[in-house]
C-alpha cells in the first residue's frame, strides 16, 4: 500500500539547485495524493521556474519510483511570487532585465534579442522592449521592419498600444513609433515622453520576463530609464578589449548608484570560430577582458559569446541565431547564460520573499 508520509519524506531533502536548500526547508512540498497507482505532487518553487523544473521534477520522481517502483508519478509546480501590485508600471511583468552597454558598437541588442529567444526556448512568456531611440535594431532582429504597433482606445479616453509579436516573443520598439530618419533628431522633453509610453503606454499582458534594451552609454537617457523601470537587474555587454572594458566600468558605477543589482557581464565576440573548421578559436580582440574586469569588480562573469557567421546572418535575416536550427553552438551559449542569469534572479526573488513585512504604527 502507498504510504503518504513515506513519500513526503522521501522527497523533502531534494534540493533546489540555484537556492541550495531542501524541499523542506523551502517548505516547497504543499500536497502529496494518491489515486490508485497515480501519485500526485504539488510543490511551490521560487520563480522563475523554467530552468530548474525538469531536473527537481526527475528527482522526485527517482525517489519516488524507489519506493514504489510501480507508480505513476505527476510532479505539479506552481511559483512563489512577491506582490507586484504597488509597483506604478508594468504590474504584470515578473522579471525585467536591462540589458546595458557603456559604448556602442559591442553587439548589445544582438545579446539582448538572442537572450530573449533563450528564455523563450525554456517556456517562459516573454517580450523584449527596444529603447534605443538612437539607432533601434529589435525590428531588424526579428523581421519587424516598419510595422507599426495596433493602437486602440480604451474606454476612459487613453490609448494603449499592443507589441507586435513573432516568434512567440512580444516585440516593442522606438523604431515602430518614430519615422525612419527621425531617431536623431529627438531630444529633450518629447524623448522622454517617447520612453514613457513605451513602459506606460503598452499592453504586455502578464510576462515572465521583459528584456529592456537600452540606449548605449551612461549619460542622463539611461539613468532616467533605470529610475523609472522596476528594474530586477542589469546585464552589462561588453567585447574583450580594453577600450570597451573600460566603459564597463562607468556602467557598473550607474546601476549601482541607482540600486540595480549586476547580474553580470556578457563578453560578445570573445573569438571567431571559422565555418570551415569548428575546432579552432581566433581571439580577434583579444582574450579575457571581461573575466578580468568582473574580478576587479566583484561582478559575476555570465560568460563568453563567440563571433560566428551565422550571427550576422541571422541578425540580418530577422530571426535570433539561438532559433535557427543550424546553430546548436549559439543556442547552447546562450541556454548557459540564461541558466546563469536564472541562478541569479531566483537567488534576488528568495531574498525578497524572506523580507519581513514593514508594520507601521501610529
Amino acid at each position: 500500500m502507498i504510504n503518504k508520509v513515506d513519500i513526503v519524506n522521501a522527497i523533502v531533502n531534494i534540493e533546489d539547485p540555484d537556492l541550495n536548500k531542501t524541499l523542506a526547508e523551502l517548505n516547497a512540498i504543499k500536497e502529496v495524493t494518491i489515486e490508485d497507482n497515480t501519485v500526485k505532487v504539488y510543490i511551490e518553487l521560487v520563480q522563475p521556474i523554467f530552468t530548474v523544473y525538469d531536473e527537481i521534477s526527475q528527482k522526485i520522481n527517482e525517489e519516488i519510483v524507489k519506493l514504489y517502483p510501480s507508480v505513476e508519478v505527476e510532479v505539479n509546480v506552481s511559483e512563489r511570487m512577491y506582490d507586484l501590485s504597488k509597483r506604478k508600471v508594468l504590474k504584470q511583468v515578473k522579471n525585467i532585465i536591462a540589458v546595458a552597454s557603456g559604448k556602442g558598437g559591442v553587439g548589445k541588442s544582438s545579446i539582448a534579442a538572442n537572450l530573449t529567444a533563450a528564455l523563450h526556448l525554456t517556456g517562459a512568456r516573454v517580450g523584449i522592449l527596444d529603447g534605443d531611440i538612437y539607432g533601434p535594431s529589435q525590428p531588424t532582429m526579428f523581421g519587424l521592419n516598419e510595422q507599426p504597433f495596433e493602437v486602440v482606445e480604451m474606454p476612459d479616453g487613453t490609448t494603449m498600444a499592443f507589441p507586435l509579436e513573432k516568434y512567440g516573443i512580444k516585440v516593442a520598439s522606438m523604431g515602430m513609433i518614430l519615422q525612419k530618419n527621425e531617431a536623431a533628431i529627438v531630444r529633450g522633453p518629447l524623448l522622454a515622453g517617447y520612453f514613457s509610453m513605451l513602459f506606460e503606454q503598452i499592453e504586455w499582458g502578464e510576462l515572465d520576463y521583459l528584456v529592456f534594451d537600452l540606449p548605449p552609454g551612461t549619460g542622463d537617457v539611461q539613468l532616467t530609464l533605470t529610475q523609472k523601470i522596476p528594474l530586477t537587474g542589469a546585464i552589462i555587454v561588453t567585447t574583450p578589449q580594453e577600450i570597451a572594458v573600460a566603459d564597463v566600468r562607468r556602467s557598473i558605477a550607474m546601476f549601482r548608484k541607482v540600486n540595480v543589482e549586476i547580474l553580470g557581464v556578457v563578453e560578445n565576440m570573445s573569438y571567431f570560430i571559422p565555418p570551415d573548421d569548428p575546432s579552432k578559436k581566433y581571439y580577434i580582440f583579444g582574450e579575457g577582458g571581461g573575466k578580468r574586469v568582473c574580478e576587479e569588480l566583484g561582478v559575476d562573469f555570465l560568460g563568453e559569446v563567440p563571433f560566428e557567421i551565422l550571427t550576422r546572418e541571422s541578425n540580418d535575416s530577422g530571426m535570433p541565431v539561438v532559433l535557427r536550427e543550424d546553430a546548436k553552438n549559439q543556442r547552447e551559449v546562450f541556454l548557459n547564460l540564461v541558466r546563469k542569469i536564472n541562478n541569479k534572479i531566483r537567488k534576488r526573488n528568495f531574498k525578497i520573499l524572506q523580507l519581513p513585512a514593514m508594520k507601521i504604527s501610529i
